[in-house]
């Protein structure tokens, strides 16, 4: 199963695409930090990367079948 290309949002609302850390290095030049958010109900979660100046929130597609009785 290859990796699907993920949507990378800058804080500015820059869009980069890439399927490994390695292709957004590639946009992106600059010193590679984890980032990570506290959620709400208590534990703290990896959401994307701070390279250089961006801060890049990783959205990855999703899909789920319909009509498996849900909504």
């Amino acid at each position: 199963m290859s990796r699907p290309t993920c949507l990378y949002l800058d804080q500015c609302g820059n869009r980069f695409f890439a399927k490994t850390l390695r292709e957004l290095c590639q946009q992106v030049p600059g010193k590679v930090s984890i980032m990570y958010r506290d959620k709400s109900d208590g534990p703290t979660v990896r959401v994307g990367y701070v390279i250089g100046q961006h801060w890049l929130t990783c959205y990855v597609p999703m899909e789920k079948p319909i009509g498996q009785g849900g909504a």
